[in-house]
């Protein structure tokens, strides 16, 4: 009887020859240029098809059905009849005769005003702001990559946007990744938040300067990269999106470069406050006035530019998967982050106890970890122990994983952006549900703390009704 034949795993019997002949030659410092090129052109490929004729990225419009579910809680019934009673309003176009109505979300945005000015008291058509705060920053943030940090910071600004918040989302990250989602051109640092970084250092040099002179000492030099910075603004660097109430200050490969220059402006002058810069620039040149949600996207790793994120966050989202992994390294971030701020805060506090000041104390309205990628059919145990030792700062709700956010991923689109006729529905509503109750958390986080900031103001006038 013949002797039973076993098929070897792939990694016997390798041939050298031909494993020689599969090779090709050694990689120069040409061939990554090479790849970077070819990397480059398939980037713009397929960004380019979300573009419109002109080159523009356009967000999808939205139909009656999503409108009435998803953005203005009213039946569809009567959401048709106030179109009627009203030829003034958007009123929609169909792709077929007789068929459903599509409207922009411009459209969206006034048809929300208008049933907030008309509509019933009781219906929440714009969500809770309170009047004479500033914005709220947030910050997503963790040094694992893959954990969901850019789509979680994207979908969330999608989200809130939907909701009726102005919004601006800074991508911090040299990546651009962020940038890319919100089809965002940034030709080099200059459209970046360097510049923002640059002028605080410069404006701290001009006042150490008068302090110089007034001592009969010779001023520091302001270099041409300084000197230009104190010419811009935030507003400068701020883009207009797809989306028409989220713009965007975004990023690319140079604004790795900070990570190198703010080093050597420490060094020249020691008193700077480097972490302060990002922050004290936004509230500066009033984004904080202008917008009502700041989301910062921040590098996967604690480098200077996570740190000006962290510094000027009133938030810290920190997305995980529920492994044992990414749990440790989540861990180990949040160590690193007691380690890099504690330091700041003993160093500080030191030179302002002997000249008599107010110390540092860096706080945070609130601090949350969040599940992505979750499956919970493999997860379950893992994430129930990590909601036992996280407590409180470990959100309840878990992001699930469909087959809608792989697909949008695909598309470099976000789920919000994704038409659900591209989809079964039932996939849409699944994959759409799971971000809609991460954000409902989020929003929990918000509404709170800003009623929490209205009562320390002194207002404790009850919350008008739909206002939430």
């Amino acid at each position: 009887m013949p002797a039973e034949t076993i098929a070897l795993p792939p990694y016997f019997n390798i041939d050298p020859d031909r494993a020689l002949a599969e090779l090709g030659g050694p990689a120069g410092t040409g061939d990554l240029a090479a790849i970077a090129r070819a990397c480059a052109r398939g980037r713009d490929d397929l960004v380019g098809r979300g573009l419109d004729p002109a080159g523009q990225r356009v967000l999808r419009p939205f139909s009656t059905w999503e409108i009435t579910r998803y953005l203005i809680p009213v039946a569809p019934g009567h959401f048709r009849r106030v179109l009627r009673q009203n030829p003034d309003l958007p009123q929609g176009r169909s792709e077929t005769e007789g068929g459903a109505k599509w409207f922009t979300l411009d459209e969206v945005l006034r048809l929300r005003a208008h049933f907030a000015a008309e509509g019933s008291r009781a219906r929440p058509y714009r969500p809770y702001r309170p009047e004479g705060l500033p914005a709220k920053m947030v910050a997503v943030a963790n040094f694992k990559g893959g954990v969901g940090k850019t789509s979680t910071a994207a979908h969330l600004a999608m989200s809130a946007a939907l909701d009726g918040y102005r919004v601006l989302v800074i991508d911090l990250d040299s990546q651009g990744s962020m940038t890319s989602i919100f089809g965002g051109r940034v030709a080099d640092e200059w459209q970046t938040v360097f510049p923002l970084l640059a002028r605080h250092h410069a404006a701290h040099l001009q006042a150490e300067n008068r302090a110089r002179i007034a001592r009969g000492d010779d001023p520091l030099p302001l270099d041409e990269t300084l000197s230009e910075a104190l010419s811009l603004r935030a507003a400068d660097l701020v883009q207009r999106t797809h989306w028409p109430n989220i713009d965007l200050i975004g990023a690319q490969l140079n604004l790795y470069w900070s990570e190198f220059q703010i080093p050597v402006w420490r060094m020249q002058a020691r008193s700077w406050k480097l972490w302060d810069a990002l922050g004290a620039m936004l509230a500066e040149d009033g984004i904080l006035d202008a917008y009502d949600i700041v989301f910062l996207d921040t590098p996967p790793a604690l480098g200077y530019l996570t740190i000006n994120g962290l510094a000027a966050a009133d938030i810290l989202l920190v997305p995980l998967g529920a492994s044992f992994l990414e749990f440790d390294s989540t861990g180990r971030f949040f160590d690193m982050l007691h380690a890099t701020f504690s330091s700041i805060e003993e160093g500080e506090n030191m030179a302002a106890r002997a000249l008599g000041r107010d110390g540092l104390s860096f706080e945070w309205d609130a601090v949350r970890a969040i599940v992505t990628r979750y499956d919970a059919g493999q997860q379950a145990e893992m994430a129930a122990l990590m909601q036992a030792w996280l407590g409180r700062t470990l959100s309840p709700h878990r992001q699930d994983f469909t087959a809608l956010i792989g697909q949008a991923g695909e598309q470099v689109n976000g789920i919000y952006e994704a038409d659900y006729r591209d989809f079964n529905r039932e996939t849409y509503v699944r994959g759409r549900e799971t971000f809609d109750e991460t954000y409902a958390a989020f929003k929990r986080l918000l509404v709170g703390i800003w009623r929490r900031d209205e009562l320390a103001r002194g207002n404790h006038d009850p919350v008008p009704a739909g206002r939430v």
